[in-house]
């Protein structure tokens, strides 16, 4: 009876990682695969759920980021995430101490920021895009 009710563990996990596809449940189907086996070769409840425990535990955590990593290479960036590592021109001097500074990009103007306050990018001058916080765009002078 314990092995029909891990093998339908197995199933409604499989199931949901099927829907999700978030590379989470997936760990947890093949604890329960394992426990469903120890289940079959005789093994207490108490065995079979610590199986499961260690078994998924152990997927999880050295798995995962392995499977990520593949998985994730040829990943899209969308929105705003797009932008970094791109080109823009500076349409006002950035200047963090007086709070100003936009930059367009891609036909779009951004409020745009240093990392360094001391530092000023006229405008007209090329930049980079490190990164994005918030709604601002922190920039570097391109070279």
């Amino acid at each position: 009876m314990d092995a029909i009710l891990w093998l339908a563990a197995v199933v409604v996990l499989l199931v949901i990682e099927i829907a999700t596809l978030g590379l989470t449940t997936i760990w947890f189907a093949g604890g329960a695969l394992i426990a469903g086996i120890a289940a079959v070769a005789g093994a207490g409840r108490v065995v079979q759920f610590v199986l499961f425990l260690i078994v998924s535990l152990i997927l999880l955590i050295f798995t995962r980021p392995i499977a990520m990593r593949y998985l994730n290479t040829n990943r899209t960036r969308t929105n705003a995430e797009s932008l970094i590592g791109k080109e823009a021109v500076v349409t006002q001097t950035i200047e963090n101490l007086k709070n100003q500074g936009q930059v367009i990009v891609g036909g779009i103007e951004w409020t745009a920021r240093t990392d360094d306050n001391e530092k000023m990018i006229e405008k007209d001058t090329v930049v980079e895009i490190e990164r994005i916080e918030g709604v601002k765009l922190i920039v570097k002078k391109k070279g």
